[in-house]
């Protein structure tokens, strides 16, 4: 039996492209991922985020779901261009006001608002000006950081600046997967250094805005296996996912290996701007990787997938709670015990509906115990682990994929958007509401 601290935070993760829809509703202007997903060939069964969840419209019967699982707190991000259309200029009050009363829902059913600035949908006419690549961007982040803390700031407990920024800049620039579908290396190195540079000025900017909130970063951070088969490549993979964010964010530093092709785009003072104090931690955790060397590819390497016999999930995630307890390890042992939550983990499991309207996902609830377990075990050896938060709390639109790959603890029939709880969902309760498993 695996137990948990009396204050731990049990909650659950969405973000805005993935549930909300309602796309064009009150003033909100278009994002990259809006522009991505116009290319058919750019998403798997050539769907889009315009209608998703209606989490816009929906959101009291979701919260309502939070409040039966027994969720202390939801983690969320806010869309950029539902607050400023075009990432700058006019703030957009129909915007402000959604989220206004999202918040109030949730704190109404004593549900920890944690917000979210940047979960990857950059607004276009940011883009339009070289979103990420240019340096301007990580200026007007900080100001709608500052737009954020001076509406929130009285009822958001914990801010997060951004959410997977390495993704973004891996993903979104250098294999060209994920919005905006660049591949160049260049676009990469900029991007990293730009939005490291954007969550430093917004921690700084919300301190002065809400002194009194906690604010963190949110990365994902999965160990490189089996680097005997390619020492370089696993090197630089490591270095380019696992440390290129996390590195200047808490160290001041990056990552030796990627220092010369960074140079052109740091200025004097901008790593001391970068290395703000954090009040925590996110930890968004899946899977592990491992790497192969590819002069051919704008990054020079690629991930592989693991071999056919290694545990995984339908999307070809390794299944390894070992992996989740080592990282933790590591995070306290490279960067100092900070509080750290994980802030993301779930799993993609092939949830149906069964005759009597119901959803099994033993392949789920048998993930969410063994990376519990894992969990338990660094709190064990000393890791200053606050919270879990679950990913996700409902089926949505998975990114590149679409709505091929269910992720939820409630399944979502995108026909009729009924939500049912699956099996998953009661696991949890149980153990949200318990504190052990």
């Amino acid at each position: 039996m695996a137990y948990f601290p009396e204050n731990f935070v049990w909650g659950v993760s969405t973000s805005s492209y993935q549930i909300e829809g309602s796309v064009n509703a009150d003033g909100r202007g278009k994002t990259i991922w809006d522009t991505f997903c116009e290319n058919p060939q750019n998403i798997v069964d050539q769907s889009s985020g315009a209608v998703a969840c209606e989490h816009y419209q929906r959101y009291p019967e979701d919260i309502r779901l939070m409040s039966e699982l027994g969720a202390k707190a939801y983690r969320f991000s806010t869309a950029w261009s539902r607050v400023q259309p075009e990432g700058f200029g006019k703030v957009n009050q129909a915007g402000i006001d959604f989220y206004k009363r999202l918040v109030d829902s949730l704190l109404e059913h004593n549900i920890e608002p944690w917000l979210c600035l940047n979960h990857w949908d950059l607004p276009q006419g940011l883009e339009n000006l070289g979103g990420w690549r240019n340096r301007e961007t990580a200026f007007q982040f900080a100001e709608y950081a500052e737009i954020m803390g001076r509406n929130f700031g009285d009822r958001i407990p914990n801010f997060i600046t951004h959410n997977e920024p390495n993704v973004v800049a891996l993903l979104g620039h250098g294999w060209g997967r994920h919005a905006p579908g660049m591949q160049s290396a260049a676009a990469v190195m900029a991007v990293t250094h730009h939005l490291n540079l954007a969550h430093g000025l917004a921690v700084s900017k919300l301190r002065e805005t809400v002194p009194d909130t906690k604010i963190g970063t949110v990365i994902v951070m999965h160990p490189v296996v089996d680097w005997e088969n390619d020492p370089a490549g696993s090197a630089r993979l490591d270095a380019l996912s696992n440390r290129a964010f996390t590195d200047p964010a808490l160290l001041g530093t990056y990552p030796q290996l990627l220092e010369a092709e960074l140079a052109p785009f740091i200025q004097q003072g901008d790593l001391e701007l970068i290395q703000q104090p954090l009040d925590f931690f996110g930890l968004n955790h899946y899977t592990t990787m491992r790497a192969r060397s590819a002069q051919d590819t704008a990054l020079g390497v690629e991930i592989l997938q693991p071999p056919a016999e290694v545990p995984q999930t339908i999307k070809g995630w390794e299944i390894n709670p070992e992996m989740l307890y080592q990282q933790l390890l590591e995070l306290k042992n490279r960067y100092g015990n900070l509080p750290v939550y994980i802030t993301e983990s779930g799993c993609a499991a092939p949830d149906k509906l069964d005759s009597e309207g119901k959803v099994s996902d033993p392949e789920r609830v048998a993930y969410f115990r063994d990376y519990l377990r894992a969990a338990a075990r660094a709190l064990e050896d000393g890791v200053n682990l606050k919270g879990y938060f679950a990913w996700s709390l409902m089926d949505n639109f998975e990114w590149a994929e679409g709505y091929t790959q269910r992720f939820g603890i409630v399944y979502v029939d995108f026909a009729t958007q009924k939500r049912i709880p699956k099996d998953s969902f009661y696991s949890l309760k149980h153990i949200f509401q318990n504190n052990y498993l």
